[in-house]
């Protein structure tokens, strides 16, 4: 709510139809002044009457206090200052009742109809006047004074408050037009406020999302594969020393690349923080921008691809696993967010078989077709005889996964196959 909208509310209190006080006392005192005037001028009514002059003060005392009610009934105000006007009393209470008329909000013709009788009757009595003053030798000053002074009285006693109630009334309704107008406004600036908050919450909540899928995929692949190289190490320390120190070396090579992965992401998370503390001082329209983009510049960094599967697939042979790689088609390059979704599906896939079905053999299948690639890794059954890594599980790898090819507008399956081992199956749009 603005502050006139504010104080247009606040300022309401005042007794029955009056929206302030200071209107009702405004109103009370114009009655007690019509009152006053048609009481003085009910006495002169009475002796032309003929009727006592009590009569005609209590009669004109009921005729102005008429003028409490006009802005209630502003036309039966209009209404009795006419019929009292050849009694020429209710200057006051005409001239006022027209004002009040002219400024309410009522249809132009009930405005134009009732000023015209006010007009014509002002008009008639002002003739009849005139003429009688002329009649008994008052005025001395021709027969065209006659209409002319009538003419001129009855447009001086109702042009001018019509008039000004007119401008009035039109001003009162273009500032309730203007204050309307900027409380929508307000309500608007307030509502894309609320919705750009929700834009920039959701942009974190992406960007903490995607950020947490990457370390998830390479803490839990890094990890694994170095937990099953230690497991071998301690196997054959004592019996083939040579194969051991290849198993550290290769130990020490996935600390290294993991340690290397995850302080590029770290990087990422605290470049995001220097942007949202620039953020903080931008307006909260502007903060869903900033999320955004922050958001779209961490996804945009560069990652893994399809180059380095051989790589991926030769790590895991080196851990012991039997693992056959076979690609299809053309390789060609793809968009980076298809490649490193690729990549993490499949290294994903490797690192559950390692996790859940150690010494399995696995089959990874790379499918380059015009649109789309396809990706598949497939596990036999393991040996019941094989040794178990233990690896503990945080049931976020499929989900991870499901979420990384959803994203890009590909479909995603997996599933336990006939035989007893898993199926990994996802195709993602090459465009």
């Amino acid at each position: 709510m603005t502050a006139t909208g504010e104080e247009h509310v606040t300022a309401r209190g005042g007794p029955w139809w009056w929206a302030r006080r200071r209107s009702a006392v405004f109103d009370v005192s114009l009655a007690v002044a019509s009152a006053l005037e048609c009481a003085l001028e009910g006495i002169p009514f009475a002796r032309d009457a003929g009727i006592p002059v009590a009569a005609g003060v209590v009669f004109g005392v009921l005729a102005g206090s008429v003028l409490v009610v006009r802005r209630r009934w502003p036309i039966a105000v209009v209404l009795v200052s006419i019929a009292v006007t050849p009694a020429e009393m209710g200057l006051l209470m005409g001239v006022v009742g027209l004002y009040t008329l002219a400024a309410a909000e009522l249809p132009r013709r009930i405005i134009a109809s009732l000023a015209g009788m006010a007009l014509v009757g002002t008009l008639i009595v002002t003739f009849v006047k005139t003429r009688q003053d002329v009649s008994r030798g008052d005025l001395d000053l021709g027969d065209w004074f006659v209409p002319f002074a009538a003419i001129t009285m009855s447009l001086g006693f109702t042009a001018p408050p019509v008039l000004l109630g007119m401008y009035v009334g039109a001003r009162r309704r273009l500032m309730e037009s203007l204050r309307e107008r900027a409380d929508s406004l307000e309500r608007e600036l307030q509502l894309l406020a609320e919705r750009a908050e929700e834009r920039a919450e959701w942009a974190r909540n992406e960007e903490r999302t995607r950020i947490a899928r990457e370390m998830h995929d390479v803490v839990a692949h890094r990890v694994s594969l170095m937990v099953v190289h230690a497991a071998a190490l301690q196997a054959v320390a004592r019996k083939d020393p040579e194969k051991a120190v290849r198993n550290a070396a290769l130990v020490g090579d996935m600390g290294r690349q993991a340690l290397t992965e995850l302080r590029e992401m770290l990087g990422v998370l605290r470049s995001g923080g220097e942007r949202r503390e620039r953020a903080a001082s931008m307006p909260l329209a502007s903060v869903g921008v900033a999320a955004a983009v922050a958001a779209s510049r961490a996804a945009d960094d560069e990652g893994p691809c399809l180059e380095e599967i051989e790589e991926l697939v030769g790590q895991s042979a080196a851990a012991g696993m039997v693992v056959d790689l076979w690609v299809e088609g053309d390789a060609r390059s793809y968009a980076p967010e298809v490649e490193q979704t690729a990549y993490r599906v499949v290294q994903e896939a490797l690192t559950n078989v390692h996790k859940h079905a150690a010494g399995a053999k696995t089959y990874v299948r790379l499918a380059h077709r015009v649109s789309e690639i396809a990706m598949q890794v497939e596990n036999e059954p393991p040996e019941e005889a094989a040794a178990s890594a233990r690896l503990p599980s945080g049931g976020n790898g499929l989900v991870g996964m499901k979420e990384r090819v959803a994203a890009l507008g590909g479909v995603f399956v997996s599933g336990p196959t006939d035989a007893g081992g898993f199926r990994v199956s996802a195709v993602i749009p090459a465009s």
